[in-house]
């Protein structure tokens, strides 16, 4: 058998957790047993492992803002179209226009968003607005915006978000019909654009219910029902920066208002007015 005792043939310091090369003295069979006693204090070895920790620790932080700061980030701006001019107010302003969609799950034709906390969770049928929600307008414009909702019905909690506000002559149009309201129980989602709070920039609210399709509604070819198509004409003012989002409760969590409700790139979105 070998000693008890194995020779290190490198110097081992009292500080140190570790030797390149060792001399084993009375070796006479490979199947003998190894014991190697450790000599230092073990201050270097804690060292290396607070060190380790600490790398760890900064590797997964650093992985885990990398993430969310892709799940968080902006989708892309969708421009309003200008395509002339049209009677304001206060006289000729420009006149453009921008079309939005919103669908109630994604699908092999409408792929979803690609942005926001609740992308893995697609595949649950959440609804999202189509293809952005981060929408550019023109500063002191007539805004005509038109949007396909293929969505059924939740009631709206709120009876005020199932009329228009914030448009020309306070109506809106739903499939060639003009009306102020919808009923509540048919309600889909909306579409409420409003500033942020304590602003100074010019004020601006729109607040249109969008109306929902049949419950029972059959698919078409593309995997969604015909949908509803709402159009509503407002005004923009100076320059600024907005929100909306929707005010129907299309989530999960605390009354239905939490996941896609707050997920910018799904039910909420960004206007800015240039």
């Amino acid at each position: 058998m070998w000693p008890e005792h194995v020779n290190l043939n490198d110097s081992l310091h009292t500080d140190c957790w570790f030797v390149r090369t060792l001399t084993l003295q009375g070796r006479k069979n490979k199947s003998d047993d190894i014991r190697v006693e450790w000599h230092g204090d073990g201050r270097m070895k804690r060292t290396f492992f607070a060190v380790l920790t600490v790398l760890v620790g900064a590797a997964v932080v650093a992985g885990s803002v990398l993430l969310l700061g892709k799940a968080q980030a902006e989708p892309a701006v969708l421009v309003a179209k200008v395509i002339g001019t049209a009677q304001g107010p206060s006289g000729e302003v420009p006149h453009a226009t921008i079309d939005l969609s919103i669908y109630p799950e994604p699908s092999a034709s409408v792929p979803g968003p690609k942005h926001g906390l609740e992308i893995g969770n697609a595949s649950a049928g959440w609804p999202f607005y189509w293809p952005s929600t981060t929408l550019q307008l023109p500063a002191n414009s007539l805004i005509t915006m038109t949007i396909l909702q293929y969505d059924g019905s939740t009631t709206v909690w709120n009876d005020y978000f199932a009329e228009v506000h914030g448009t020309v002559d306070g109506t809106a149009t739903y499939n060639g019909k003009v009306q102020r309201n919808i009923e509540a129980d048919n309600v889909a989602h909306t579409f409420t654009l409003h500033q942020y709070s304590e602003s100074t920039q010019p004020e601006l609210f729109v607040s249109v219910p969008m109306l929902a399709v049949a419950n029972n509604a059959k698919n078409e070819a593309n995997g969604y029902p015909k949908p509803q198509e709402i159009t509503f004409s407002f005004m923009t003012g100076d320059p600024g920066e907005y929100v909306w989002n929707c005010e129907d409760p299309c989530g999960n969590g605390y009354v239905d208002f939490g996941g896609v409700m707050s997920e910018r790139g799904w039910m909420s979105g960004t206007v800015t007015v240039v």
